[in-house]
């Protein structure tokens, strides 16, 4: 390489080429060159103790070589450097839906009917929905346990008897979706139950189970309910409309 292209070399990578003094071949450092820093004249290549040691293929090759290294550096340091893409958040679980006690609504019918179903009774949700209507005339009470979706129903009513001083209320039937029992869906609809009963005046709360509902019985038992007298029952034949 020329001395001007190796003095533009320099130049382009910020340094000074310098070049002996010495104008006598065999003398001193005749023929040798250095480089100092373009801004700062700090000494960067090529300097010894007793004048310029590099040859023009010695200052080529380090300037050439010098930008190469700076160039790796600068490419190994933005890879540090560059932050480390951060793993994306697991999706948060869906909150638990909250248990709502609350007055059955027509809409209701069609899952009230699948509930009945489980009892082992057969009703349409036509049928359920007209029973509510004709329940709800009655003054009683149909209760649904919401969880998402309706898992339980409840039923009261309420009678005055003459040997009692105060009405006797009575849950009918009381049914949780099979999947959610044992999570206390049962249990929240009787204390509702058992509230509204003695708000309506009620002195007394009955419960009627199939006799063949033993896990049923132990429910109620739980619940502080005692059996204290048998239930008979007997079809009749109701005149054809």
């Amino acid at each position: 390489m020329s001395e001007d292209a190796l003095r533009e070399l320099a130049e382009n990578r910020g340094c000074k080429l310098v070049k002996s003094r010495i104008r006598t071949p065999g003398r001193g450092d005749y023929g040798r060159f250095g480089l100092k820093d373009g801004k700062s004249g700090r000494e960067v290549f090529g300097f010894g103790g007793k004048g310029l040691t590099a040859s023009a293929e010695e200052i080529e090759a380090f300037l050439r070589g010098n930008v190469a290294a700076t160039w790796k550096s600068s490419v190994g340091s933005a890879k540090r450097a560059a932050p480390k893409a951060k793993p994306k958040p697991a999706p948060k679980p869906k909150p638990e839906p909250k248990l709502v006690l609350r007055d059955a609504k027509p809409g209701d019918a069609e899952a009230i009917a699948a509930l009945i179903a489980a009892l082992g009774y057969e009703a349409s949700a036509a049928d359920v929905r007209r029973r509510m209507a004709a329940l709800g005339k009655a003054g009683q009470q149909i209760l649904v346990a919401e969880k998402g979706d309706v898992v339980g129903v409840l039923t009261t009513s309420i009678m005055t008897v003459l040997h009692r001083p105060k009405p006797v209320g009575r849950i009918s039937m009381m049914v949780v979706a099979e999947k959610m029992r044992g999570a206390g869906i049962g249990g929240a609809l009787v204390a509702e139950a058992e509230k509204r009963l003695a708000a309506q005046g009620c002195g007394l709360v009955e419960v009627t189970s199939n006799i063949k509902r033993l896990r049923a019985h132990g429910f109620y038992e739980k619940l502080g309910y005692e059996r204290t007298s048998y239930r008979f029952a007997k079809a009749l034949d109701t005149p054809s409309s």
